[in-house]
């Protein structure tokens, strides 16, 4: 194990320790893990193939059913406690409570979902899941 000069990154087995912590806030922003300043999607949840910055491969990113998941995990469970405290609280009528509770979960979803999916790229490229961590193969090969 080694450790540079300023003690931010780590090599086990020749293998620079990325940031997970960095990685995580930049894909919730929608931004490469790697330099922070490309963009992660090409569309509303359409992972580019390349970083237009830094060029990092994100086409190894195996995100699947797992945003969606998470989405509703948390939408799920802030909606509908609110909604519970507000009926307590202001017994609104029914149509009311129901198109708080439809367009606010719609938004809510809408919202949380790229972040989500961001963030999970960039954990991926950060733990060198799935083909992320090969490349030091690529720039080798060069």
């Amino acid at each position: 194990m080694t450790a540079s000069t300023d003690n931010t990154t780590l090599q086990f087995g020749g293998h620079a320790e990325r940031s997970t912590g960095e990685s995580l806030k930049r894909g919730w922003l929608g931004k490469c893990p790697r330099c922070g300043k490309g963009h992660i999607f090409r569309a509303y949840l359409k992972v580019r193939d390349n970083c237009e910055m830094c060029g990092l491969e994100l086409s190894h990113h195996r995100a699947d059913d797992a945003p969606p998941y998470f989405t509703i995990l948390i939408v799920g469970h802030v909606i509908v406690p609110l909604m519970i405290v507000y009926d307590r609280m202001a017994t609104p009528p029914l149509w009311h409570q129901m198109v708080l509770a439809v367009f606010g979960t719609i938004a809510a979803c809408l919202l949380l979902l790229p972040r989500i999916k961001g963030a999970l790229v960039a954990f991926q490229w950060a733990k060198q899941m799935h083909g992320f961590g090969d490349e030091h193969k690529a720039h080798a090969d060069l």
